[in-house]
């Protein structure tokens, strides 16, 4: 339970909540390269990153792949799963050796409806990385835009 309690997402939990949280969550270890989740494949887990770094990568399908984010240790991804959609809207690559915890999103959601209170703190820090990740990914776009309007308004 010290390494949920070290996580930023399950910082403040009760013991309790925190002991509850550890029974339904899966550890696992990645090699560099690994695709942890594929585009379009079943969102059924939420993951947090213990150790390593992973890309999320987006593939338009009119263009080249995209990396959205890193993520770092601590860093949450795969939340289309916690927020109930059918597949995942983009993928996870591991840069390097990587450990995950990770909950099914239905195993998430049954925890945040019968205890209520905790739901709410972990539903609120999951909306804090969402928003956080949108405004990164609007401003990677913006960079990308620009530098093809650059190129294609230079000689």
């Amino acid at each position: 339970m010290e390494t949920l309690e070290s996580i930023p997402l399950f910082q403040g939990l009760d013991p309790q909540d925190l002991s509850l949280l550890s029974e339904r969550l899966q550890t696992d270890s990645f090699s560099e390269g690994e695709v942890i989740f594929g585009q379009g494949d079943r969102a059924d887990r939420l993951y947090v990153l213990i150790s390593g770094q992973v890309a999320i990568q987006f593939k338009p399908e009119d263009g080249d792949t995209i990396t959205v984010t890193e993520i770092t240790e601590g860093g949450v991804f795969g939340w289309s799963s916690a927020l109930g959609r059918q597949t995942f809207t983009s993928c996870a690559v591991c840069l390097e050796e990587s450990k995950t915890l990770s909950i099914l999103g239905d195993e998430l959601r049954e925890l945040c409806e019968s205890h209520p209170e905790t739901g709410v703190i972990i539903l609120e820090r999951l909306a804090e990385v969402i928003a956080s990740r949108l405004r990164n990914a609007h401003a990677h776009v913006v960079e990308m835009l620009q530098q093809g309007m650059r190129t294609t308004i230079e000689p």
